[in-house]
């Protein structure tokens, strides 16, 4: 019995990690190449221009003039390729985290309702 519940909890774990779930799709609207890359150097350049973004490349040793030549310097395939990687970047607050506090609470609440036994200081209702 106490190997059922240990199963039905690390199947509990697994599925709400959100493993197997496909990946978000995003939409873009199409229109012309010139357009589409002067978006996307534009995007780019607006990006790099941050105060954030700056003090991080002022702190590696990059002055904000360099970073505005090297982007104007770019030839449309690779601010096409940089955008696309821009992209496909977590936004701010995904990551490890998130999925650490919903393990702790699943075996939380597993512990509280006595499928298992992971923590000490908890008692079950049963």
């Amino acid at each position: 019995m106490n190997r059922t519940r240990r199963f039905i909890a690390s199947l509990l774990v697994v599925s709400m990690t959100g493993l197997g779930l496909p990946p978000p799709s995003h939409a873009a609207i199409v229109g012309t190449d010139a357009a589409l890359a002067a978006a996307q150097r534009d995007r780019v350049a607006t990006l790099l221009g941050r105060a954030d973004v700056r003090a991080q490349l002022e702190a590696h040793g990059v002055r904000p003039a360099d970073v505005q030549a090297r982007v104007a310097a770019l030839t449309d395939e690779e601010v096409a390729q940089l955008a696309g990687q821009l992209d496909r970047l977590p936004a701010g607050g995904e990551g490890i985290i998130g999925a650490l506090v919903i393990v702790f609470l699943v075996l939380l609440i597993t512990d509280l309702l006595g499928l298992t036994k992971v923590f000490p200081f908890t008692r079950p209702v049963r």
